[in-house]
């Protein structure tokens, strides 16, 4: 089933199939939907393009070849590149033993095969026995996926929401932690201890982790190397290549490869 974003008019709880996918084709003018829930658990893959997914404290970026869980009942907002195309899977509460909290995950072509297959069963086919053998090997495979670490951890804490809020408008500012201290009315100290205890990462490697969701989403949107690295306010786009590789073991180039292989 293939449908536009925004224009989906399907509601995933009106039935309780263990399992239901369908296509989704972004356009330029519907790239967020604002935050919502389901009873059914929801894993939204991406196909081409990408997708970030925000929940109460963490913000989640999916390139190709991965996926983000969001467990039923848990409130979230998507924010897809224009011209994405995804695939959404909605699982029945309890029909697959899945994760119980948020998180992304490297989807193997097996698996993603079989939520392609599923998605282009018509709803009609949905209780045939054919259908029904499709959605087990699915759900034999789904909980073995390994996750990724492409979560920014944030928190209701509204200093925390406020710098979040601020480096996503403002990507290139390069706002010292002692400058950050200054305009929150905070000392230096202070403020490193509120960003350990409420994401449980550092001051610097907090902000690295979303310039790097950042880095990815700007990529995947078509932007070049150098472009990214003058968006995000590095100095010589040796410096963006040393981060982005520190943080995901490749440059930019290879990893995009990895993405889209010939």
């Amino acid at each position: 089933m293939e449908r536009d974003l925004g224009l989906v008019g399907y509601n995933p709880d009106s039935r309780r199939d263990p399992a239901v996918a369908f296509h989704i084709r972004v356009q330029e003018s519907d790239r967020e939907i604002p935050f919502h829930h389901h009873r059914k658990g929801q894993l939204i893959l991406a196909l081409h393009g990408g997708i970030t997914c925000e929940v109460a404290q963490a913000m989640w970026m999916v390139p190709p070849t991965s996926a983000v869980w969001i467990p039923g009942g848990m409130p979230h907002s998507n924010r897809a590149t224009a011209s994405a195309r995804l695939c959404f899977l909605f699982i029945e509460p309890g029909a697959v033993l899945m994760p119980d909290r948020c998180c992304t995950l490297r989807i193997s072509p097996l698996v993603r095969e079989l939520i392609l297959a599923l998605a282009r069963r018509p709803m009609e086919q949905l209780e045939e026995e054919a259908t029904r053998r499709l959605i087990q090997v699915l759900f034999d495979e789904l909980p073995g996926q390994p996750e990724q670490q492409f979560c920014l951890p944030v928190s209701e804490h509204p200093r925390i929401r406020l710098m979040v809020a601020s480096m996503v408008q403002e990507p290139g500012s390069r706002r010292t932690l002692a400058e950050w201290a200054t305009e929150l009315a905070m000392s230096e100290r202070s403020l490193a201890r509120l960003v350990l205890r409420e994401t449980g990462l550092s001051f610097r490697r907090w902000r690295q982790q979303l310039q790097l969701i950042q880095a990815l989403r700007l990529l995947i949107g078509g932007q070049t190397v150098q472009q990214v690295a003058g968006a995000l306010g590095y100095d010589s786009t040796t410096a963006f290549i040393t981060m982005f590789k520190k943080g995901l073991g490749q440059t930019p180039g290879r990893y995009l490869a990895s993405m889209y292989p010939e």
